[in-house]
């Protein structure tokens, strides 16, 4: 390889964006992304459009196409009216950090009325603690070790999980998706 000359993204590497038919991405966490022969075959099953391509190139006996770095629904898929209750979606809620303590390490969660005294495992009852918080809390009610969360639990939207999920973007974003993410975020005045 010569000094100076660009480098070809590997194939791995060519993820789309995939964004609804109103050009928001479809989630924001984890974001919504396909491999490189998700998006040919959606391309030639006219399920998408093309709103910007990678630098590269595949090629079949008869056609060649740029790989697709971007592409939009051409139908709106409505978004879910609640986010399913799972413990990724729980640490999103509470910001990846132990609502007792704050701290993001060893997370796991916590019943405030624990399943020993009849709790159950529902967005109202659990939180986001850390391993020696929830150790310390082990089958107590809140009242009765003084620990209480930051925030009070309850189920949240998906607006909520999304908005939240933008303080965590992923480790690599192509340069054609910034346009496509946070446009639909709140301006400073």
């Amino acid at each position: 390889m010569q000094l100076g000359s660009p480098v070809t993204p590997s194939l791995e590497s060519c993820q789309s964006l995939v964004l609804n038919a109103d050009y928001r991405p479809l989630s924001y966490f984890p974001l919504s992304l396909w491999p490189w022969q998700d998006s040919i075959k959606a391309v030639f099953m006219d399920r998408v459009d093309i709103v910007s391509v990678y630098d590269r190139q595949v090629h079949s006996p008869t056609v060649s196409l740029q790989l697709p770095s971007v592409v939009a629904l051409k139908n709106y898929v409505p978004p879910a009216q609640h986010p399913a209750f799972t413990r990724f979606n729980v640490f999103l809620r509470d910001h990846f950090c132990c609502q007792y303590c704050g701290s993001p390490n060893e997370l796991t969660f916590d019943h405030l009325i624990p399943r020993s005294r009849g709790g159950r495992t529902t967005w109202a009852n659990v939180v986001t603690a850390c391993s020696p918080c929830n150790l310390a809390k082990a089958g107590s009610l809140e009242d009765e070790c003084g620990m209480h969360p930051r925030l009070r639990p309850r189920r949240p939207t998906v607006s909520d999980l999304q908005k939240n999920g933008r303080a965590f973007p992923p480790n690599h974003l192509h340069e054609s998706w910034h346009d496509f993410l946070y446009w639909d975020s709140e301006l400073e005045p």
